[in-house]
């Protein structure tokens, strides 16, 4: 009985470390990737403590750190997932419950590319985001989002086509702004 203990409590120190060590190196980045699927900083954050608190729990279940790392990154995306289906449930009950009330935006300043990245279908972003921003290769991009590497490529080269059509199409307008505000001058010159 007592040799049971002592391995049990040997195993919980193995996870505590192994985990500890894991959450060194990859929270940042985990963040980051969160970030960009969610939207928020803080919401980010939560998923991330969240995975991490999910891979200890299931340390005993992971044959080494390459496992746990995957099963950080399908974490992240699948909490991340969740966070974006009830945001979306949460939009349309306010919607339905406010359509008479006047909208109010704020606007978040973001890169021009953030923004275009919004743009994307939602299984598109995860697959530019863990691709690109986690840097992770196809096939942990494919295990992290639960579909094949044919997929993950196919859905890179659309969104890497939308993505640039949205830029064009933010250039063009940020073009036509600036040369609208050249020909309105405020000091008093004549316009160019």
């Amino acid at each position: 009985m007592q040799a049971l203990r002592a391995r049990s409590a040997r195993a919980v120190l193995d996870a505590d470390g192994a985990v500890a060590a894991l959450y060194l190196t990859q929270y940042k980045p985990l963040v980051r990737m969160a970030a960009l699927l969610v939207g928020d900083l803080a919401t980010a954050e939560e998923i991330v403590q969240d995975s991490f608190v999910a891979v200890h729990a299931a340390w005993h279940t992971l044959p080494d750190t390459d496992r746990a790392l995957s099963y950080l990154h399908r974490s992240v995306v699948n909490r991340s997932r969740a966070v974006n289906r009830s945001r979306a449930v949460d939009r349309s009950r306010a919607v339905n419950r406010s359509r008479a009330a006047p909208r109010q935006h704020v606007a978040v300043g973001r890169s021009a590319f953030v923004s275009a990245l919004w743009t994307l279908p939602a299984r598109q972003r995860e697959v530019v985001v863990l691709r690109y921003f986690a840097g992770l290769p196809e096939t942990q991009v494919a295990s992290a989002v639960g579909i094949s590497q044919g997929a993950v490529r196919a859905h890179v080269t659309r969104a890497m086509s939308s993505l640039h059509a949205e830029l064009r199409t933010a250039d063009e307008r940020d073009s036509a702004t600036d040369s609208a505000l050249g020909d309105h001058r405020t000091d008093g010159g004549e316009p160019s």
